[in-house]
């Protein structure tokens, strides 16, 4: 981040305690951004913030949800929150990357392999340090989490099994060095896309192929326009719940710890949706015409390409490799 919009953060930190102090601004309107449309996790997650919020501040404060990237892309909202002009986001984790690095960890191929060790890794040791990192290094505080499902593969021109049967075909990818990379180590070179051009490049043929969650994949209708799912499990997706420090550090102790019990309460909700609703979502999806694979050999040659040409590349990002050993040994597979 820029020393200018650091220096401009901490000026808005520091006189928003006195601004918000009057009773006429007790009461307030909140703003929460969605990068996502109505019906994913993102809204899944953001929906149940604000019922639990509203209930736990008696009704005296209402958020406002505004879905498909009405506010900006996912990586602005970070800015705005940052600056503190805009309250709430909802985004997936590989946008907050750029800002605070150490972040990567939870974006690195094949470290999460299910929902379990993904709830177990945001809601201990690890995830409380992240997130101490991205309030430090962004200015923003994660309060939640949306679990989403792993990434898979969908394109609109074959089936594709191996990585040697991605070429030829033009991957859109979020604007992400870990996921670029990793798509490089299987011989390909992607296209960095924002989200919000993402439908439109596929409708267009401008590229052939995206990964996301299956949730994701059948909110944002992805099946008028993608034929073909692989079950890729390189990476599961987080999708944190952020507020502005200096809109969090304006509020009431009362209202600070509503945030934070919602956060926490709208977390597990969501875990447990994910786990109620995907093989529902995959079942209309197929439904609805789309053809399901999965990767010849479990995936091993995925794998093995991945973790070995893109782990190293980012072991002084995250903090070097020994983050992520420890990781891999909470998970017991280390």
């Amino acid at each position: 981040m820029q020393l200018q919009q650091k220096i401009l953060r901490l000026l808005v930190i520091a006189g928003a305690a006195m601004l918000f102090s009057s009773p006429a601004a007790y009461a307030k309107n909140f703003k929460m951004a969605l990068g996502d449309a109505q019906g994913g996790t993102q809204w899944e997650l953001g929906t149940k913030f604000v019922e639990l919020f509203k209930a736990k501040t008696g009704g005296k404060h209402d958020i406002k949800m505004f879905p498909n990237g009405q506010l900006g892309s996912e990586q602005d909202t970070v800015n705005d929150a940052s600056i503190g002009t805009l309250d709430f986001s909802v985004l997936a984790i590989n946008n907050i990357t750029p800002f605070s690095p150490t972040v990567g960890t939870f974006t690195l191929p094949y470290v999460i392999q299910s929902l379990d060790e993904a709830v177990m890794l945001t809601q201990g040791d690890v995830g409380k340090e992240l997130t101490d990192n991205t309030l430090r290094d962004a200015g923003v505080r994660i309060i939640g989490w949306a679990y989403s499902g792993f990434r898979v593969l969908t394109n609109s021109k074959k089936p594709i099994k191996t990585p040697e049967d991605l070429k030829g075909v033009i991957v859109r990818v979020p604007k992400n060095e870990i996921m670029i990379a990793t798509y490089q180590s299987w011989g390909i070179n992607p296209t960095p896309m924002a989200w919000s051009e993402t439908f439109t490049a596929l409708q267009q043929k401008v590229v052939d192929g995206q990964d996301n969650p299956y949730i994701t994949v059948h909110a944002m209708k992805f099946y008028e326009v993608q034929k073909y799912i692989t079950n890729i499990r390189y990476i599961f997706s987080l999708e944190p719940l952020i507020i502005s420090e200096s809109v969090f550090q304006s509020q009431s102790d009362d209202v600070k710890q509503a945030i934070l019990d919602a956060g926490l309460e709208a977390t597990k909700h969501s875990a447990k949706y994910l786990a109620e609703t995907e093989d529902s979502i995959r079942k209309e999806l197929s439904e609805k015409g789309m053809e399901i694979s999965d990767p010849a050999d479990k995936e091993k040659a995925w794998i093995e390409k991945a973790t070995k040409e893109v782990w190293p590349k980012y072991y002084d990002s995250i903090g070097g490799k020994d983050k992520l050993d420890r990781v891999l040994k909470l998970l017991g597979r280390g």
